[in-house]
């Protein structure tokens, strides 16, 4: 990240998209860093062709992110398939150019693991509908790919290639049966470019190399396998390195591209859109909850960046959801043990999506936190509230609300008064933050959380986390710095939590905490 001149955060491009990229990966049952091996390659590829900066340019935006449209079609597999994802891994290798590949691939993995007549009814289906259905198929991530490069702001030429990553040098590909040059180069490399690094994964060099030979002038540009095949040992050198982020980005043509606040804010609505686009039930739910947390955020008098932060990790709270198959999210009845830790690990993923980018790090931490809660029942890491910041809390009940008011497999969406009930009885329940839950359900025009009186002495929920850190010999500063808040603010809870329990010590104070069992254990 830098400040220009006027002194306004910016943030590359191609660290953005890369990070989108790492989504990209999971969802199509790839090893994250995939896509960066691709584009790494594209590069290289487009270099050693002699291509000009900006169709190099074009090569590189297309290899990072032209996963997207499959990604999100592999939800439509669902019928056939228990776990897309799997399916997608496992297809991968398939040769488009043999159907009859396609058609044991088919017979081996369609309706698996159903009832043999209810699986034979689909694998039936299956072959018969299988020319229609990949028609079907490839006009739907023609169209999503385009969208998103639009949403994206890549360009048209990007924009442009990004529709075409199904079609064939031979015309025989889809939706549009382009022939030849017809297909955009920047296309040509990228699609070239990702077969070749999965067949290096699984066989080295030699089977990359054979893989784009067999595949030349049939699915591959024969000038572009040519150049591959010459040169494979130098172009895919370092492709396994573990500075690869650093390589990719490096690796951008110039002119390097930057993004403001602005349009950082566009990149991540965008990357939000394609998160909730894994499931129908999911729709637009991290724009909302962006939208409403930011408005908490507001409510509680945030400084301006710790606003921006949390309504941009409310964008990115789902990214992890990719990670998990739609078959499980979509799911009516309970999750079976196995299914449910899936499900737990969706904010993990979503740390990991945004860790390599030194400018969305920050964003990771915050959005991973969003199913924690403040008595440690939460997931995944299941922190309690000492290590939960005022952004989080705030984050966690914005997506808890929204989440309520929106249809779900096993139950129907919640009116807004039924879904403020139901964050008043988690704040009451000390799960939720009370101050975040008041300053949602504030923002939606709910009555807020009544305090109850239920900790001795009529403390609030704010000074008994107060209370139970000075009783752990937290100085004020400390106090201040574990729950995001000024010094002056804790002093300020200080003052009452020695009024309302009648001591001027903190010994006395740890004794009430003591014997009034409000100490808890924050090791977890």
């Amino acid at each position: 990240m830098r400040a220009d001149q006027e002194g306004v955060s910016k943030v590359r491009l191609a660290e953005v998209i890369a990070a989108l990229s790492l989504a990209t990966d999971l969802g199509m049952g790839q090893p994250m860093e995939h896509a960066l091996r691709r584009c790494l390659l594209a590069v290289r590829l487009g270099e050693a062709l002699g291509l000009s900066d900006r169709e190099l340019g074009d090569a590189y935006y297309v290899a990072l992110v032209c996963s997207v449209g499959c990604t999100i079609k592999l939800q439509e597999y669902v019928p056939w398939f228990r776990d897309e994802i799997a399916a997608a891994e496992q297809a991968a290798t398939l040769d488009p150019t043999m159907l009859f590949d396609d058609a044991m691939f088919v017979l081996g993995h369609v309706g698996q693991g159903e009832p043999p007549l209810q699986r034979a009814t689909k694998v039936i289906t299956a072959l018969a509908s299988g020319q229609r259905e990949m028609h079907r198929s490839s006009v739907a991530c023609n169209e999503i790919c385009r969208t998103f490069g639009e949403m994206l702001e890549l360009g048209p030429g990007v924009q442009q290639a990004l529709g075409q990553m199904h079609e064939r040098w031979d015309g025989r590909g889809e939706p549009f049966r382009l022939r030849g040059e017809e297909k955009a180069l920047a296309a040509r490399i990228a699609h070239l470019a990702g077969d070749a690094i999965l067949f290096h994964r699984l066989g080295g060099i030699e089977a990359a190399v054979d893989v784009v030979q067999r595949r030349a002038a049939k699915t591959y540009d024969p000038r572009v396998a040519r150049r591959f095949c010459e040169n494979a040992p130098q172009l895919l050198e370092g492709v396994e390195s573990e500075t690869l982020w650093d390589s990719v980005l490096a690796a951008e043509p110039v002119p390097q591209r930057w993004v403001d606040e602005e349009h950082l804010d566009t990149l991540a609505k965008a990357m939000a859109h394609f998160a909730d686009s894994k499931s129908p039930y999911t729709i637009n739910h991290s724009a909302g909850v962006a939208a409403l947390a930011g408005a908490a955020a507001r409510r509680l008098a945030m400084a301006e960046a710790d606003v921006s932060a949390v309504r941009r990790a409310g964008f990115l709270h789902d990214l992890g959801r990719i990670g998990v198959p739609v078959g499980i999210w979509d799911k009516p009845g309970p999750l079976t043990p196995a299914e449910w830790e899936r499900v737990r690990m969706h904010p993990y993923l979503t740390e990991r999506i945004l860790a390599r980018s030194g400018a969305l790090v920050h964003l990771g931490a915050l959005a991973a936190l969003h199913h924690e809660r403040l008595d440690g029942s939460g997931y995944h890491r299941g922190v309690s509230a000492s290590f939960l910041p005022m952004a989080a809390r705030v984050l966690a009940a914005a997506d808890f609300f929204h989440a309520k008011t929106e249809p779900r497999p096993h139950r129907p969406a919640l009116t807004p008064e039924t879904a403020a009930e139901a964050m008043r009885q988690e704040a009451h329940a000390g799960r939720l933050d009370t101050e975040a839950a008041n300053a949602v359900l504030g923002a939606v025009g709910q009555k807020e959380v009544r305090q109850r009186g239920s900790f001795p002495a009529g403390l609030s929920e704010r000074e008994v986390e107060v209370l139970r850190l000075l009783a752990r010999g937290c100085s004020v500063r400390d106090v201040a710095e574990v729950l995001s808040v000024s010094p002056r603010t804790v002093a300020h809870h200080v003052q009452h939590i020695y009024g309302k329990i009648g001591v001027s010590s903190r010994a006395a104070v740890t004794l009430f905490a003591v014997r009034h069992d409000l100490i808890i254990d924050t090791a977890a």
